[in-house]
């Protein structure tokens, strides 16, 4: 998000933490030796990796937006928590974190899209292989755009917490989509989180492709975290990349 200092008062109603993704997560690493090392990427506010960690994990998360990061060390209870963070973009991880470290990566809430190219795209996926443990999984959660990618616009799902809603659209621009975000609180002020930033619409099947240049094996693809069936028609895509 551009303008992060707005959203962090609302971030944690906007993007909450279900039940559902709670126990997709317990599914994912149950298979691993304790502590199950996890990282993070975009991690918000931490929330989530605050979770995982008091369930037992060892949770890294990276952020680029400093006020972020500083809201999600100050849910940090005590300093001897497995939870670390660092103020880190997707293309320094590989030159800073450990190869084969990580029995899971994750990048949630269609943080994807922000990277912005399918050259970046190749590189990001490369990096995550060489980064998970020999048996790891990458998971990817976004809006599912595979009926939509001709679109000249396309509106975002919105998201409504007590106090605020997230609105957010994608247009066509000189060939290239583009994101705005809006915020419209309970008491009807708005604030702009993103205008005009560049995206890439993803779809499962260059998930697939990306996926196997990089030298993953296997790809499931899930429409919600009770690992529902995929279609075309799903709303959301949940990518578990192995």
């Amino acid at each position: 998000m551009d303008n992060d200092r707005e959203i962090i008062e609302y971030y944690d109603e906007l993007f909450p933490i279900s039940i559902e993704q709670k126990e997709f997560y317990k599914r994912q690493i149950e298979t691993y030796k304790k502590p199950v090392k996890i990282l993070r990427i975009f991690c918000g506010t931490g929330s989530f990796e605050h979770y995982l960690a008091k369930e037992g994990c060892d949770v890294t998360g990276l952020e680029t937006s400093q006020n972020l990061l500083e809201s999600a060390n100050r849910k940090r209870r005590t300093q001897l928590m497995a939870v670390r963070y660092f103020n880190m973009n997707y293309l320094e991880m590989s030159h800073f974190l450990g190869k084969k470290f990580y029995n899971v990566i994750s990048i949630l809430d269609g943080k994807i899209i922000q990277i912005h190219d399918k050259t970046l795209l190749a590189k990001f996926f490369y990096d995550c292989k060489q980064l998970l443990s020999d048996e790891g999984k990458l998971i990817i959660a976004l809006p599912n755009f595979a009926k939509k990618i001709n679109s000249k616009e396309i509106l975002i799902p919105i998201r409504e917490g007590f106090r605020a809603k997230l609105k957010s659209k994608i247009f066509v621009k000189d060939e290239n989509h583009m994101l705005t975000a809006d915020i419209e609180t309970s008491n009807e002020k708005f604030f702009s989180i993103a205008k005009e930033k560049k995206v890439y619409l993803l779809t499962a099947n260059e998930i697939q492709e990306l996926a196997n240049k990089a030298g993953f094996r296997k790809c499931k693809f899930y429409e919600d975290f009770n690992m529902s069936e995929y279609t075309e028609n799903s709303e959301e895509l949940i990518a578990v990349i192995s």
